[in-house]
């Protein structure tokens, strides 16, 4: 099976990390295994442990961590605290979640994420459940434009709703390219010079099909509990509502204090969990841009556990 991806900000997310030969580590989304084989180079006593939702990337990072000290394990990220506890890991020096959706699945056409192939309507990354040919053929007007909307901050959201569900009464919306060609017709002309009209509204998809922004609501509190002291929390986020969230809660971890101003002494007692490696996220360099147009939205964010 070919699994071709570019793992972004390679560099700094393992810098970020800063893998101990000793330590225990998970990727969240091990993908084609890019990140998750430069940590399991640095170990030597040490351990990883690679969990990914799509059956292909679980049987492509087998076979690419096969020789090292690491286990792949076939769940969603959110899961992990349970997994992990499960089988007696109740700690880890360092977490990675990768939140983009890889260059494979984009590029793999029968998987439906791509509006610029036709394929089935599909973007499950599991490979199993709702689709987005379910949502799109079977959910409510209202139902269309507030997952557009809120997903996809897409503000022709009502106007695209409206026009799929007058379009599927004729036939069922049944391809990638169908859909891209709707939404396109339901947009003004001046919206459609400003990036491909399909866009957002495929992202609003995918985020639905597979419970993204849940997933991540779930997955950061229990990710930074696994964490031992001065354990580190790397995520990269590619959309403003993944990277909005995962900013305000890194947020609440570095405060302390929550008592009124006025206050004269502390009664709250509430002290920093955790401490942000850098201020601001971190960005693809231009050598990357230029090499990888994909990681331009991409941003890094870490956090090291108090």
């Amino acid at each position: 099976m070919e699994f071709n991806h570019i793992s972004v900000l390679l560099n700094e997310t393992i810098e970020a990390l800063g893998v101990k030969p000793d330590g225990i580590y998970a990727d969240g989304t091990a993908g084609g295994a890019g990140h998750s084989l430069e940590i399991a180079k640095k170990l030597k006593s040490g351990k990883l442990y690679a969990f990914d939702r799509d059956p292909d990337a679980i049987k492509i990072a087998t076979e690419r961590l096969k020789g090292y000290n690491a286990e792949v394990i076939n769940s969603n990220f959110s899961e992990m605290k349970e997994r992990l506890n499960s089988i007696g890991v109740k700690g880890v020096d360092g977490i990675l979640l990768d939140l983009g959706v890889s260059s494979y699945q984009l590029d793999t056409a029968d998987r439906g994420f791509s509006y610029h192939k036709e394929a089935p309507l599909d973007m499950r990354m599991s490979k199993s459940g709702i689709s987005a040919f379910d949502i799109v053929n079977t959910f409510g007007e209202n139902e269309l434009a507030d997952i557009f909307f809120r997903f996809g901050e897409e503000k022709f959201s009502r106007r695209i709703a409206d026009r799929i569900v007058s379009a599927r009464k004729e036939k069922a919306i049944e391809t990638t390219t169908e859909l891209a060609e709707l939404i396109a017709n339901a947009v003004p002309a001046k919206a459609r010079r400003d990036g491909h009209p399909a866009r957002r509204c495929f992202q609003a998809l995918r985020i639905a099909v597979n419970g993204e922004l849940d997933a991540l609501a779930k997955a950061l509190d229990n990710c930074f509990e696994l964490l031992n002291t001065d354990g580190v929390l790397a995520i990269i986020t590619f959309h403003s509502l993944e990277d909005r969230m995962v900013k305000q809660r890194f947020k609440e971890y570095c405060t302390g204090c929550t008592c009124p101003p006025d206050f004269p002494v502390c009664v709250c007692g509430k002290k920093p969990k955790g401490r942000l490696l850098t201020r601001k996220a971190i960005e693809p360099t231009t050598e990357e841009l230029e090499k990888n147009p994909r990681s331009r939205s991409a941003k890094l964010r870490v956090i090291i556990k108090n």
